[in-house]
């Protein structure tokens, strides 16, 4: 038998070595799950589960357009069947996940109990119920960006490709959930577009129809927005709370911080409007990297004066 060499004794002996302090380490890891000061949920009663958030996600998307984003041919022989799947399928996932989170909410705060089953499955029957108005409602969006863009070459691409329109629809899943009091999962919906348009928009934030989104990358939206019917904005607006000292921030926590945008307003590229108080009045237009605390009265267009351009040979 062909001995090892040297070398290979070395590394053995350096591995044992190694692994030998892998127990010290998990005790420590172990310590820190009983200090205060660290945040780990070490309990028999299980979590949501953002996995799971997402495939509701994807299962509401599936309904609220279907046949877009599956590879089953729907037509008017199956069509029924196939929205009763997915529709039962949704509501157990939807009533399970929202019963988790309830009931993890509850335990956080050391709640008397507030019969987080029956809460789970009459919040997904709600949500259930307003699917119809929800799809009538982006369909309006959809036609606000057909109509808004002249790149846009057909509904189709709208729903396939642009980030806008993923981000709203997100926001309005997420926003009816929120609405009706479901912990947690809106927010794990509203972040998951947030990462993949760069589109910011608080499930709390309240939003009209035919609400239009162009290019998007790097709007924010905060969660007291309140945004009327027809308004279209570009990307890198940002709708925003004025800056809070460390001890403003609890007691402003379920105030307004967030501007009022009322109906047919145009907010242009990196604008910028913060504020509770703030009100951008309807129909008026706010031009490009515009900074506003104050209101603007209706029907007025706001934008900054042109710098001046140097021209000069280069050397």
């Amino acid at each position: 038998m062909t001995e090892k060499p040297e070398h290979c004794r070395i590394d053995l002996a350096a591995a044992e070595h190694s692994r030998a302090e892998i127990p010290a380490i998990v005790e420590s890891l172990a310590a820190t799950c009983s200090s205060t000061e660290c945040f780990d949920h070490v309990s028999a009663e299980p979590i949501p589960s953002r996995e799971a958030a997402l495939a509701i996600l994807r299962r509401i998307g599936n309904i609220l357009y279907p046949g877009y984003f599956v590879q089953t041919c729907l037509d008017a022989v199956n069509l029924k069947y196939y929205l009763g799947q997915e529709t039962t399928a949704l509501f157990e996932e939807l009533s399970e996940q929202t019963t988790l989170a309830i009931r993890h909410d509850c335990l956080r705060h050391d709640q008397s109990c507030t019969n987080c089953g029956e809460r789970g499955l009459t919040a997904a029957v709600e949500f259930l119920r307003g699917l119809p108005a929800m799809r009538e409602a982006l369909a309006k969006d959809i036609r606000a960006a057909h109509g808004g863009d002249p790149a846009a070459g057909s509904y189709d691409e709208i729903i396939f490709s642009y980030p806008g329109l993923y981000a709203v629809t997100v926001y309005r899943i997420a926003h009816r959930l929120h609405s009706l009091g479901v912990p947690l999962i809106p927010r794990i919906m509203a972040e998951t577009a947030h990462g993949r348009t760069g589109i910011d928009i608080h499930p709390g934030a309240r939003i009209g129809e035919s609400f239009f989104i162009d290019h998007g990358t790097g709007v924010v939206i905060g969660e007291t927005t309140e945004i009327g019917d027809r308004v279209r904005i570009y990307q890198g607006v940002t709708l925003g709370a004025l800056s809070l000292g460390r001890e403003e921030v609890e007691g402003l926590r379920r105030r307004k911080r967030h501007p009022t945008i009322e109906d047919d307003v145009i907010i242009y590229a990196n604008a910028t409007v913060l504020g509770g108080e703030t009100v951008i009045g309807a129909r008026s237009v706010i031009g490009g990297n515009v900074w506003l605390t104050r209101s603007v009265p209706a029907d007025t267009q706001v934008f900054v004066k042109h710098q001046e351009l140097v021209f000069g040979e280069k050397p």
